[in-house]
């Protein structure tokens, strides 16, 4: 006899609930709910919910038709050729619409088995409850997309953007969070269309698109719940400077921008304020030292001085054949950012300027910085020096990761007399420095900074610096052994 609390919905909800095979990541748990909806009616409506909830594709609802059985495997691998078989009939489309109401999230990457379909009216969502859709398919079977745009829809990912979706925060009044596939060439109607497709959304707290008229950045602005923004470009698209306002994002703690130049990111920042702002990342293909100088510029003054967290501002010009002679001050531009806990700044054709004093005044102005990263792909000359590291390391006892140019050849401390330790940086990368003496790199390495173990991505003698620094632990531990002492590290 099946106990009581059984029979209260949401305990049984609550034990079902740990059966779920994808928060658990456990495949045997589909076995389970098969048994168990098998079980007795009680337990049959919340393991099928849990079955159908989350599928890929529609073969798995194409299986529930007697006809098309035989001829699809329980993974969805179809074994027919789309030819020889003709479209569901209405009777058959009962079938396949048995469990649709139970779906909730759904993956759809192919098309081919669309037709199959035709006998639903593609005007109606036939998916009542869907909650998150990924729509990966090709555009001509974007006249399907209908049948999957629930009113209860909250997470919408299309491959490209399609004309139906320009009122779809009208048809989908719970959508929250949007992502729209950038093309190779963005015409002046797209353009138009996907300003309409985010301004009819009301409820958005997560936006990935193309670059969008100001319009619908204004619109934006008015929004909210919006936390989080990413713009994706693949061409070079400058943002228009006619009926631009300034506008004010109270809300958006997370703004990141993948484009070709930097053209556009510039002018949403220096037409932008952005007073919560926490997490700022910029993958850039070409960025000359004159608009990375506009960007770190525009980026100081967004009123995000007491939020910003996290800065990633990257660039990738493969088409640069000599390095800037002129070096970037990022570093002095951004200590302003008193909240700064990462920075990771890389650029193939601008070095970075860091010296000993401004390396010292940075960590005076940031001291929160677990993580910094400055990568420069040339053999440049470093001019932070070990003594320089090592004071401005004595600011900053939490430092856990450093990417830095390290001038290894002028020693100018000495492991035996200096007593300092920094017992939190685990990860060190000193990029295309030279080493002089690796033996007294690796002993002052291992005096001074004992959760090193090795130096990340060693190039030239750094190799060398590292079989010092491996025989010098395996000595330190062998000693604590005999001695009987627990190691440092």
């Amino acid at each position: 006899m099946m106990h009581r609390a059984l029979s209260i919905s949401d305990i049984l909800l609550s034990i079902f609930g740990f059966l779920d095979p994808i928060l658990s990541g456990d495949s045997s748990c589909w076995k389970s709910l098969q048994a168990l909806a098998r079980t007795c009616k009680t337990f049959y409506k919340p393991a099928m919910n849990l079955l159908w909830a989350n599928i890929r594709g529609v073969e798995p609802l194409l299986r529930c038709v007697t006809r098309l059985r035989p001829m699809i495997s329980r993974s969805g691998v179809l074994y027919f050729r789309f030819d020889d078989v003709k479209p569901l009939l209405k009777n058959e489309a009962r079938q396949f619409l048995r469990h649709a109401a139970r779906v909730r999230s759904m993956h759809i990457r192919y098309d081919e088995h669309f037709y199959l379909l035709m006998v639903l009216s593609t005007e109606t969502c036939v998916f009542p409850r869907l909650l998150s859709l990924s729509w990966e398919v090709r555009r001509p079977a974007h006249r399907y997309l209908n049948l999957f745009l629930s009113p209860t829809l909250r997470d919408l990912s299309v491959s490209a953007l399609h004309p139906d979706l320009k009122s779809i925060g009208t048809r989908c009044t719970a959508l929250e969070r949007l992502s729209i596939g950038a093309s190779d060439e963005t015409t002046a109607d797209e353009l138009s269309l996907l300003t309409e497709t985010v301004r009819s959304c009301k409820r958005l707290t997560r936006l990935v698109c193309a670059p969008l008229e100001w319009a619908a950045w204004s619109h934006l602005s008015n929004l909210p719940a919006l936390l989080k923004v990413r713009i994706n470009d693949n061409i070079h698209y400058p943002l228009s400077r006619h009926n631009l306002n300034f506008a004010r994002f109270l809300h958006i703690v997370v703004l990141e921008f993948r484009v070709e130049t930097a053209a556009y990111p510039i002018a949403v920042m220096q037409n932008s304020e952005f007073p919560s702002l926490r997490d700022f990342e910029m993958q850039v293909r070409v960025l000359p030292w004159a608009e990375a100088e506009k960007l770190f510029c525009a980026l100081s003054q967004c009123k995000a001085c007491q939020t910003l967290e996290t800065i990633i501002i990257l660039s990738s010009d493969l088409e640069v054949q000599e390095p800037s002679a002129d070096s970037l001050t990022a570093v002095r531009q951004f200590l302003c950012f008193t909240q700064l806990q990462s920075l990771w700044l890389g650029f193939d054709n601008c070095s970075i300027y860091l010296d000993n004093d401004l390396l010292l005044e940075a960590m005076s102005s940031w001291p929160h910085i677990s993580s910094m990263e400055f990568t420069d792909p040339y053999l440049r000359l470093p001019t932070v020096t070990f003594r320089g590291l090592f004071v401005a390391l004595r600011l900053r006892p939490h430092l856990r990761s450093l990417t830095i140019l390290i001038d290894a050849v002028n020693i100018d401390v000495d492991s035996e007399v200096d007593s300092f330790q920094h017992t939190s940086l685990h990860t060190l990368d000193v990029g295309f420095s030279d080493v002089a003496d690796p033996e007294v790199v690796a002993r002052i390495i291992f005096s001074m900074l004992p959760c090193i173990n090795q130096i990340s991505n060693p190039i030239g003698s750094w190799y060398e610096v590292n079989r010092h620094l491996k025989s010098l632990k395996s000595s330190a531990v062998l000693g604590h052994r005999i001695t009987g002492e627990a190691p440092d590290t």
